[in-house]
This record gives C-alpha cells, structure tokens and sequence, in this order.
C-alpha cells in the first residue's frame, strides 16, 4: 500500500547512522538516493535502491514534525536486538521489549526515540502455546 515514507532530520549523517544500526538486524541495508542529499533504507534482498524509508537533511529546522515508524521483526528476539542496536546508535528508550496487550493479545514490540524524536519500533506477533 505505501511505496516510501519520507521524513526530514536535522543531521542527516547522524540520523542515517543511527538507522543503519538499528535496522541492520531487522534485514534492512542503507542505500545512497539517487537524489542530492539523499539517504534510502530498504529490505537487503532488494536488487534496486527504491528505499522504504527516505530522509534529507533540513538544517534550518527549528521543530521536526514527530512521527511514528513500525518495522516488522520475525520474533521476539529480533525486536531484541532492533532495540539493543538502536540504544548503542544513540537512541532514547521509549518503551522496552515486550508483550503489548493494548495493541492486541499476541503484539509484541519495542520502541525508541531517534534523534530528531521520532518514535521508532519493531514488531511481532507472539502466538502463545495454548491460545
């Protein structure tokens, strides 16, 4: 349904480092845009770089405009790790691993700020035996 999200950071080298930390263990690789100014991220096994995820730099910036980007993990350990790497990459915890019952019975997911404040999260669904 959506063929890329945008979102404009005030240190493009610093944002673009701290995703390509964070999404690395989810399956996700940084690309160069073929726009100036430019960086892509999108899924490893992809032959192009048509990036899921884009962002420029907008030095000026006062206020970014905060958003909230969830990225599908295949368990609990992946959400592990997305959130371990993130914290090393510089992001702020802004909600540990773990089960998410007001999102749903098996939503399992972890959330961190990056560094212009957008939330970001992985997530998984958590099927238990006996449910």
């Amino acid at each position: 349904m959506i063929d890329h999200v945008t979102i404009k950071v005030t240190d493009l080298e610093r944002s673009a480092a701290f995703y390509e930390q964070a999404l690395l263990l989810l399956g996700y690789k940084r690309f160069e845009g073929d726009f100036d100014g430019a960086v892509g991220f999108g899924s490893q096994h992809q032959e192009d770089s048509s990036g899921h995820l884009w962002m420029f730099e907008e030095g000026n910036l006062k206020a970014v405009s905060c958003v909230h980007i969830a990225f599908t993990a295949h368990d609990e350990e992946q959400v592990t790790a997305f959130f371990e790497a993130a914290l090393a990459a510089g992001g702020k915890d802004n909600g540990a691993p773990g089960m998410r019952p007001e999102y749903g019975n098996a939503y399992y997911g972890a959330f961190v700020l990056d560094p212009d404040g957008n939330n970001v999260e992985a997530t998984c669904s958590v099927v238990k035996l006996g449910e």
